[in-house]
């Protein structure tokens, strides 16, 4: 089976598409006419924030190199009110830091993140990935000018067409799925667009009072049959309110996030995780609105493969 996941890689593949030195993949089909066209669907000025809090509490449950954010204070009130730690005139700060994994929570997956046979997008070396960061396809190539992710987004609410609260664990959206939500929604989808898909896992989750297996287990997404899908509408990313946005248990036996191994590597597809889309899906049905701006840029960590981030719907 892994043939299968092969040579959908191979058809789908955007190798030299924007040149032989390229590091942005499918964010080259959003262009500054795109941004412009996407700010003006600006009506409301309502704003919804599509990220999960950055706590202790997060959804890195029992996973073996992930875990969630540690918040620690370097310097408190107490410090300064006591005198432990003194500045002049009577003024007094603090500070704080954070210790995480950048894929912990609401994040972008870079291009380096994912290899197939030892190569990433645009056919360069996978051990270009070392442990001192990412010299190809870091998300600092996303981050940095002209760069940011700035478009069109479109939320396809895939529970709520189907007059469900949520999909399955184990549900797999295909591509006829995708277009019943186009059609209902009454939304085109256009060259460049971000695509925000609701699985309404996170409302499961809140159901059953906590994460669970969230992370990593069983979950509905995207089917690896979507991914010719998302290359013929030239998706500039794709994210989604699970943990792994493809469904989980992978389709193809003795595979390991196979849509991952088409999007990442091949398409150079930028892919968003642990989105929270309920807020937004709530509004969207509301008024009938589907489409909005969408900011969601990266922090420029210098060889990152991956980055936490507060993407933002603007109605």
């Amino acid at each position: 089976m892994s043939d299968v996941i092969r040579e959908t890689g191979a058809r789908c593949r955007n190798w030299g598409k924007w040149g032989p030195d390229d590091e942005r993949g499918t964010l080259n089909y959003i262009t500054p006419d795109h941004i412009v066209a996407a700010a003006r669907l600006v009506k409301r000025g309502a704003v919804f924030s599509l990220a999960i809090p950055f706590n202790a509490k997060g959804p890195q449950i029992n996973q073996p190199r992930r875990f969630n954010p540690i918040h620690r204070m370097m310097i408190t009130g107490p410090d300064c009110t006591t005198g432990a730690i003194r500045f002049p005139g009577g003024v007094g700060f603090s500070d704080d830091m954070v210790i995480m994994p950048l894929q912990c929570a609401t994040q972008w997956d870079a291009l380096g993140h994912c290899f197939e046979d030892g190569r990433m997008y645009n056919g360069y070396d996978a051990n270009e990935v070392s442990s001192r960061g990412a010299k190809r396809n870091g998300i600092d190539k996303v981050a940095q000018s002209p760069g940011g992710i700035v478009a069109r987004g479109v939320l396809l609410d895939v529970p709520r067409v189907k007059q469900l609260e949520w999909l399955d664990p184990g549900y797999a959206i295909t591509a006829d799925d995708l277009d019943a939500a186009v059609a209902a929604e009454r939304v085109r989808i256009l060259s460049g667009d971000a695509l925000l898909v609701r699985t309404g896992h996170m409302a499961l989750c809140r159901h059953r009072g906590g994460w669970g297996d969230y992370a990593g287990g069983d979950a509905p997404g995207l089917s690896f049959h979507t991914a010719d899908w998302i290359h013929r509408h030239e998706i500039a990313a794709v994210a989604t309110d699970t943990w792994g946005m493809e469904v989980r248990p992978n389709e193809i036996p003795d595979s390991f996030q196979p849509l991952h191994q088409v999007c990442i590597p091949n398409m150079g597809l930028t892919i968003g995780e642990i989105f929270f889309l309920d807020d937004l899906a709530d509004d969207c049905a509301g008024d009938g609105v589907y489409e909005f701006l969408f900011v969601a840029p990266p922090l420029p960590i210098t060889g990152a493969v991956g980055s936490p981030i507060n993407p933002l719907a603007v109605k």
